[in-house]
């Protein structure tokens, strides 16, 4: 019984729990609720509040924005408004133009008329008056004016005789005085002194005591120097310098460049030499390539090959009859120019020719021909006009005259050569002399290079190991003092000297 009373009352406390336990969890879902709905509805109030503010803000701005464009559309209206006024009045002004226009050319029309009136007027009388003078002299107009010729002719011949003579009289002496103002004012305007080139050049050195260094341990550096370079180094007993003699300028300057670099590196060897002589030449190259771009600049000569320009400037190292003539080609341009101008001829094309017109100088001594013609070809080869070539190739009168400014390249020429002091005819021979000499000795087979030293004392004759055997090379020096007796003229002796050497090169890595 108590068992079941038991099982009872257990059963009403579970009923009873779980009626509690729903009850509590009703409140506790309801008071939940709550604060959800409070949580929302702030939410709510805060997006409310930002939408006014947001509201307000692009009222705000939509009403800048409406002022804004008033303003700008209001001075778009006016800029408008004005651009019309403008339009306006130009057209305004246009239609009072075109009717001025329009009242000149009437103008125009009517004396136009005018004058044809009166040309017909003028033509009829004339030709009345010819018609009575014809009934009352019973001649025609031509008949008239030869009879009238014919009878001054022979009441005045002697006086038309006369003033003809004194017309050509006076003519021939202001022309002849016109040409002698133009050639004196040419040189005046161009008076520049000449100073000929010498035939050696002075090094300068520190010290004595690298004089030795120079010449080598039983001369080898010397010798490697001056087969290297072609020159004659002169080492004597002047105090701070080295001599370097050859007649051609290009080799004078390779060696003096040379040896000063030697001299500032101090290794002095052989092998080194050779390197700097190379890097000397490649200097000497950089100088051409100035020197002819600085006469064309000076000359105001344009539109010229690289290549033109290039043995324009080998020219600076090239005398005739000891004139520089890079600077005479200078001289004659400028002189060809003022002259040109004178006389009507063109400047442009005088110019250029008077500064190309010896190009041919640069290379006569590796080209056969004359120099005339070995510029004529350069220019042709280059595409330089025909105007120029022809402006050039009178100056010596291998062809003749075809343009006025032929005579004019001539003539500056002249002028540049003709001047007391400019040339000297003694070393210009003696440069052809020793150049011949040269020439002579590089017509060999098997002759690689060969250098005239000493002032033509002495030749010295390179040849290929690989082409020319020992006794060949006797025999050939032989011939070459044979060919030196019979085909040149010289004073004393000359020395023939042929070198023969084999040279091997390897590395050891």
């Amino acid at each position: 019984m108590s068992l079941k009373i038991f099982i009872l009352l257990a059963g009403l406390a579970g009923l009873i729990g779980i009626a509690i336990g729903y009850f509590l969890r009703l409140i506790i879902s309801l008071g939940k609720k709550g604060s959800v709905e409070l949580e929302i509805r702030n939410i709510m109030l805060d997006a409310e509040e930002k939408a006014k503010k947001v509201v307000i803000e692009a009222e705000t701005k939509s009403v800048d924005i409406i002022k804004e464009a008033k303003q700008e559309n209001k001075e778009k209206e006016e800029k408008i408004k004005q651009t019309e006024d403008r339009l306006i009045k130009k057209e305004g002004l246009l239609d009072q133009r075109q009717t001025d226009v329009d009242k000149e050319v009437e103008n125009i029309k009517i004396k136009i008329v005018e004058i044809k009136e009166i040309r017909e007027k003028t033509e009829q009388i004339e030709s009345q008056k010819i018609a009575e003078l014809q009934k009352i002299s019973k001649l025609s107009e031509e008949e008239a004016k030869a009879l009238l010729l014919t009878s001054v002719e022979k009441e005045h011949e002697e006086d038309i005789l006369a003033r003809m003579k004194k017309l050509d009289e006076n003519g021939e002496e202001r022309l002849e005085g016109r040409a002698k103002e133009i050639l004196v004012s040419s040189i005046q305007r161009l008076a520049s002194s000449v100073s000929p080139d010498i035939m050696s050049t002075i090094v300068s050195i520190p010290s004595d005591d690298l004089k030795g260094k120079i010449i080598g341990k039983e001369g080898k550096n010397i010798k490697a120097f001056e087969r290297v370079t072609g020159v004659e180094v002169i080492v004597d007993d002047s105090p701070g310098a080295i001599t370097i003699s050859s007649f051609d300028p290009i080799r004078r300057q390779v060696a003096r460049i040379a040896l000063e670099n030697l001299l500032i590196d101090g290794r002095i060897q052989p092998a080194k030499i050779e390197k700097v002589v190379e890097k000397a030449q490649q200097d000497i190259g950089k100088i051409i390539k100035d020197k002819g771009d600085q006469a064309i600049y000076e000359c105001g000569v344009i539109n010229l090959d690289p290549k033109i320009v290039s043995i324009l400037g080998r020219l600076y190292f090239r005398t005739s009859y000891g004139q520089n003539v890079l600077q005479h080609s200078t001289e004659v341009s400028h002189i060809a120019g003022m002259i040109a101008e004178e006389v009507g001829a063109n400047v442009l094309v005088a110019k250029t020719a008077g500064l190309l017109h010896d190009i041919g100088k640069a290379i006569d001594h590796e080209v056969s021909g004359t120099h005339v013609e070995i510029g004529k070809r350069i220019l042709q080869k280059f595409g330089v006009g025909e105007d120029i070539i022809k402006a050039m190739q009178s100056h010596h009168e291998e062809y003749p005259y075809e343009t006025l400014e032929s005579i004019v390249v001539q003539v500056a020429d002249q002028i540049s050569g003709g001047r007391p002091g400019a040339r000297s005819d003694s070393i210009e021979n003696y440069l052809k002399r020793l150049q011949e000499l040269e020439t002579l000795a590089n017509s060999f087979p098997g002759v690689e290079k060969s250098y005239a030293l000493q002032a033509g004392r002495e030749i010295r004759i390179f040849v290929y190991p690989e082409q020319i055997t020992d006794l060949e090379a006797r025999e050939m020096a032989r011939d070459i003092a044979i060919r030196i007796e019979s085909e040149l003229k010289y004073p004393g002796e000359i020395k023939v000297t042929l070198i023969r050497e084999t040279r091997i090169t390897d590395y050891a890595r």
